[in-house]
């Protein structure tokens, strides 16, 4: 499961403990889901395909039928680095089949087999090749602590930034290090392991406001995204 937003959850606006809470770009309210009656934490959307929002939702996966959220992203992204793994062990194997074989196999059978063969490594090739790019995009998104539709909105925040004069900075990037730990867990022998280490529960994630020292406390940091 990618993770609920628990029905009774409010947003703490008063706290010191949350200085970042995410708003609406048009009127500036806390973001509030319609559909599900509840008020969306940071960095939740509701997917309309599962119907309810998801906790740091990245995006709905039409190849494992479920959404990719808070909860099983490590496990996510260690599947598709299996997958890339075992395609290129695949692809090694098929190659070695058809150049090792072709000097000595001249039967009709074998040459039939090793046409399957060609036909395999045929369609393997692309799915590799989307697999791989899959992995590269997922790392890039890790190293800055985004999720795909952050990346989305951030593309859109900056821009308006820029236009404005500012510049922007993704609030929930700690560094390569601390990124990384935020998704994988603090024991690196278990980052490739296919076990779920999430820190925190979902509904507060750290921020660079938590780590710089230079900056100003305030109570309450806007960060304007869509309502999803």
């Amino acid at each position: 499961d990618p993770g609920r937003v628990p029905p009774a959850f409010l947003p703490d606006v008063e706290g010191a403990e949350t200085p970042v809470h995410e708003v609406k770009r048009k009127g500036g309210d806390l973001r509030y889901c319609q559909k599900c009656g509840h008020y969306k934490p940071p960095r939740a959307h509701h997917c309309r395909v599962c119907k309810r929002c998801v906790l740091k939702m990245d995006h709905h996966c039409i190849w494992i039928n479920n959404c990719v959220g808070h909860e099983n992203y490590k496990i996510f992204l260690v599947f598709v680095l299996y997958a890339v793994i075992a395609s290129f062990y695949s692809m090694i194997l098929i190659v070695g089949s058809v150049i090792h074989s072709a000097p000595k196999d001249e039967q009709l059978s074998s040459d039939s087999s090793r046409t399957l063969i060609i036909i395999c490594g045929i369609i393997l090739c692309p799915l590799t090749l989307a697999l791989s790019v899959l992995l590269g995009w997922h790392i890039h998104l890790i190293l800055q602590n985004k999720t795909t539709i952050e990346y989305h909105e951030g593309v859109r925040a900056m821009w308006l930034a820029e236009k404005g004069g500012d510049l922007y900075h993704h609030p929930y990037d700690l560094g390569v290090y601390e990124n990384l730990i935020s998704v994988l867990g603090r024991s690196i022998f278990c980052w490739l392991c296919p076990v779920s280490v999430n820190t925190g529960n979902g509904l507060r994630f750290r921020a660079s406001y938590d780590i710089l020292p230079s900056t100003p406390p305030c109570d309450l940091q806007k960060i304007a995204l869509h309502s999803h």
